[in-house]
């Protein structure tokens, strides 16, 4: 059962991304960092986040931490290269987020995971999307929040301040630039009660 409040606006009519330029607003990081935010970009985002919910596979990973076997605290998806997504909005929003960045990124984004955070208790720690190409190259990683909206922290990689940005509802959120091997970003936990949230990641071949 999908415990979460969906708003009263845009809950009918076509589901989708809206237009990115001139709305989409940038902030200037460190070292050729960069991140991009757009509120609300999604339109009809509650009733996809339900479509997504109930209609994706989930699963539950495991990881090695501390010479302990651990649960990841999310659920996730994965769609590589070629695979077949879950929902024709995805691919509306991939196609439009591919015709915005194509100048920066110069490649198409080819890949789609979801994380799932049914409540406070699910959490992602500090890291960089640095597996692959972005340990040594540029690039650019989209993620589009769907449900009840979430503290998601950026600061330089090393330590220092934090960037806080709420996400969910349809928001926007891109990092680009230098940001993934640069700067890191982190989903911490929250004490108060709170609904479930999905992330949904773009990113181009060969970063993850």
């Amino acid at each position: 059962m999908v415990v979460f409040q969906g708003t009263l606006f845009g809950s009918a009519g076509e589901i989708g991304p809206g237009p990115l330029a001139p709305q989409v607003e940038r902030t200037a990081l460190s070292d050729g960092a960069w991140v991009d935010v757009l509120r609300e970009w999604i339109a009809g985002a509650d009733p996809l986040f339900e479509r997504l919910y109930l209609g994706v596979s989930w699963r539950a990973e495991r990881r090695k931490m501390y010479e302990r076997v651990v649960d990841v605290p999310r659920l996730v998806a994965f769609y590589g290269e070629g695979s077949d997504l879950p929902d024709p909005a995805l691919t509306a929003i991939r196609r439009a987020l591919d015709e915005h960045y194509r100048h920066e990124l110069g490649e198409p984004f080819a890949t789609v995971g979801l994380c799932l955070y049914r409540d406070g208790n699910d959490s992602v720690a500090w890291h960089g999307d640095t597996i692959g190409r972005g340990s040594a190259e540029d690039t650019v990683v989209g993620i589009v929040s769907l449900g009840e909206r979430r503290r998601l922290l950026l600061r330089p990689r090393g330590g220092g301040p934090a960037l806080r940005f709420d996400v969910g509802r349809g928001d926007l959120l891109v990092m680009g630039g230098s940001c993934q091997r640069t700067w890191e970003h982190s989903v911490p936990k929250s004490a108060r009660s709170i609904g479930p949230r999905i992330s949904i990641q773009f990113r181009p071949h060969d970063v993850s």
